[in-house]
């Protein structure tokens, strides 16, 4: 088999690639004291030298370059150690794993064919982070690193704090949902936040090519798998918490729990400092947690509450969404922000970004000045081909944040509201019936229809979003539709619309594919809206139907 080359930082059209080009030898001894591993020795009898050393780590097989560890982990369906063979045949020196996959690798029939050094930890993934800092020269500590949770508004606050890092004249990195990007150059992202040997590789690029802030969403999974550990964060910051992810957690407490890991002082991931948005219950909550005798270890910040730091003053709405409002700090300094995204919401977002862009040292006039700049990828997208109603496309996929985006639209538009949504497959269960009920109460029209469906049975998913949705009482709630097929409950809402209603297609937001039976069908809601509005909108500029 032919040995991978270590790939690069940048790629051959000048676009960030996934390894730095300046790798760190570390010795595979100092890797064993570093995490308690056991230095073991398998395959073939020979020279077992204490001078081993990796460059790179990758724990999939297939990922592999010259000179890496690889992470051999325990795994739902199959174990990792399963493809070490494959992982030594493209290069890799040596293996992290546990006791079972040290015994899979001795298997008969399994043993490398030269001595390999296997780094044996009863929980490899526990160490697996500060492992991959150490062989990437530990880069979150040559930046500063923003760390951003909660349930909504972590992808529309850091694009926020992208634009004020910019606009203050740094070199932001960010590592997001929609995307992760190098100085504005984008990087294909598939996870919320990566694993941890992408993560660590992705800063030292990062840090490469003279990054010096970096903005990163923090999911809950994240934090609970580790994929962050190894990371030195310098703030930490938290939008809100609201009912998502309960497939994965236990409870809500659990939930909860993982988030608090960037800010409880045992964790070892806490951020340095804190600014957390205390609009609810779970915000004051994790103040309280963040707080510590350092009496500058916690800033608080609220669009609702005297209790905080940070307050948002008289908000401003404009008739095409945007917004301007005063934010006032401690000292009773204030400045006038303007903002292009609709919703309260979002006011609390810029404020949160604006929050964390003092914490970090921005100057303060030239990050407010660039948060005016900013439109977000599917959050609250508008789409106008020319018709007389407004059109969104926003990716509230949670009951709070549908409820959310619904009250401002409704808000914003003399006429009613039509929603397109609804629930995907493999994911927590519980939220559909109330994603039902909150369409139902919120919109005039209300159609039920296929998100993700993955690998459930999409009529089944729909079924429990329909039970939501009818069991709001007949006189709370609209009409309601039960369409399959995404496209045509897209082109239903919109030949419903009338001039100043609103069409809203909420659920899937930024994503370009529908997955279906564990297959990813091309479907973007902001191309099938823009289409269907060209199609059957009643248009301004002739007065009736095209």
């Amino acid at each position: 088999m032919t040995v991978p080359n270590r790939l690069q930082s940048s790629n051959s059209d000048g676009a960030p690639g996934t390894r730095p080009t300046q790798p760190v030898a570390t010795a595979i001894t100092a890797l064993s004291e570093l995490s308690g591993a056991r230095l073991e020795w398998v395959g073939q009898p020979g020279s077992q030298s204490s001078e081993v050393v990796v460059k790179g780590v990758d724990l999939r097989a297939q990922g592999i370059v010259a000179d890496d560890l690889f992470a051999a982990l325990p795994g739902a369906r199959t174990h990792g150690a399963q493809f070490a063979v494959d992982a030594l045949g493209r290069g890799a020196t040596a293996i992290l794993t546990d006791e079972a996959g040290l015994e899979l690798i001795e298997a008969a029939g399994k043993a490398p064919d030269r001595s390999v050094p296997v780094l044996v930890h009863p929980n490899p993934r526990d160490v697996l982070g500060e492992i991959s800092a150490e062989i990437y020269g530990r880069p979150s500590e040559k930046m500063q690193v923003v760390g951003i949770t909660g349930t909504s508004g972590k992808t529309t606050t850091s694009y926020l704090l992208e634009a004020a890092i910019a606009g203050a004249g740094r070199k932001p990195g960010l590592v997001g949902t929609i995307e992760t990007r190098i100085d504005g150059r984008r990087v294909p992202s598939a996870l919320t936040t990566p694993e941890a040997p992408q993560l660590h590789a992705l800063f030292a690029v990062m840090a490469e090519q003279g990054i010096d802030t970096v903005v990163m969403e923090v999911s809950s999974h994240a934090l609970a798998l580790g994929r962050v550990d190894g990371i030195r964060f310098d703030i930490g910051a938290f939008t809100n918490l609201s009912q998502d992810h309960l497939d994965f957690h236990r409870d809500f407490e659990e939930y909860f729990q993982a988030k608090a890991r960037l800010f409880d002082p045992e964790s070892t991931v806490r951020a340095e400092h804190a600014v957390v948005c205390v609009d609810d219950v779970w915000g004051r909550r994790m103040a309280e947690l963040a707080a510590t005798d350092e009496s500058d270890a916690v800033t608080t910040v609220s669009t609702s509450t005297a209790e905080a730091e940070w307050k948002v003053g008289a908000v401003q709405v404009a008739e095409d969404g945007s917004q301007t409002f005063e934010l006032v700090g401690p000292d009773g300094q204030s400045w006038p922000v303007s903002l292009r995204l609709p919703g309260r919401y979002n006011v609390a977002n810029a404020a949160l970004a604006l929050t964390v862009s003092f914490a970090a040292g921005l100057d303060p006039d030239a990050a407010v000045r660039a948060l005016g700049t900013v439109d977000v990828p599917g959050r609250v997208q508008r789409i106008d081909r020319g018709q007389s109603f407004l059109a969104v496309v926003d990716y509230a996929h949670k009951p709070a944040a549908l409820e959310a985006v619904i009250a401002t639209l409704r808000n914003q538009v003399p006429g009613r509201v039509a929603v397109v949504v609804g629930a995907g497959g493999d994911r927590d269960a519980g939220k559909r019936t109330l994603m039902g009920e909150a369409g139902a109460r919120g919109a005039d029209l209300l159609i039920v229809t296929d998100d993700n469906p993955r690998t459930e049975d999409p009529a089944k998913i729909r079924a429990s979003v329909m039970q939501g949705a009818i069991d709001v009482p007949e006189s709370e709630r609209g009409e309601i539709r039960e369409v399959g097929d995404r496209a045509l409950a897209i082109e239903q809402a919109v030949r419903w619309a009338q001039p100043g209603d609103v069409v809203l297609v909420a659920g899937k937001g930024h994503e370009v594919g529908q997955e279906i039976d564990g297959v990813k069908h091309p479907f973007d809601d902001r191309e099938v809206l823009g289409e269907m509005i060209g199609r059957f909108a009643i248009n301004t500029a002739h007065g009736g139907k095209q």
